[in-house]
């Protein structure tokens, strides 16, 4: 919650890895945000955000993009800003998969990754994946709107065994 005991307003979700070893594919993550309807809060994403696309009113957008992993600490961010959000919505699953390209790769196969999540200079969230080292995609954050219509946010690590389409699809069915 914010200082102002609003709850939660400008979030950035942060990922970092290392690249892959000289000779190797790059090693592509992904993070990825799937916004839910306040009335159906665990069916069909309303939309969803990643590399190539924005929510359509711009509340939640990819502001640093890496397809390779190279850069100096965070690689990938996504911002989140809860204060503009519409009330429409209700539910917001953020995570993280692993482009498949040139065999499977799991967590457990990078080195250095890890994901932050900050609200200014408030660390929120912080995790390595070693949890869940075997899955190629994982949620990692799950932020609902209370009952005052303040944002929360709840850890929710989990693993799943998809490719990057699969994983949006399925990554908010999950009730936890």
């Amino acid at each position: 919650m914010r200082a102002d005991g609003v709850g939660l307003g400008r979030v950035q979700v942060r990922l970092k890895w290392d690249p892959s070893a000289y000779g190797e594919p790059a090693r592509h993550l992904d993070i990825v945000a799937a916004t839910y309807a306040v009335g159906d809060p665990y069916g069909r994403p309303e939309y969803v955000v990643h590399t190539e696309s924005r929510s359509p009113d711009g509340t939640i957008t990819m502001i640093r993009h890496s397809e390779t992993g190279l850069g100096l600490g965070v690689v990938e961010v996504m911002e989140l800003e809860f204060e503009r959000l519409s009330s429409a919505y209700g539910r917001v699953v953020v995570g993280v998969a692993i482009h498949q390209t040139g065999g499977p790769r799991t967590f457990g196969d990078l080195s250095h990754s890890g994901v932050l999540v900050v609200e200014g200079y408030r660390r929120l969230l912080a995790d390595d994946f070693a949890g869940v080292a075997d899955a190629t995609a994982a949620t990692i954050a799950e932020f609902t709107r209370d009952a005052t219509g303040a944002w929360r946010l709840r850890e929710l690590i989990r693993g799943f065994d998809s490719n990057p389409t699969g994983f949006m699809a399925e990554m908010g069915s999950v009730r936890g």
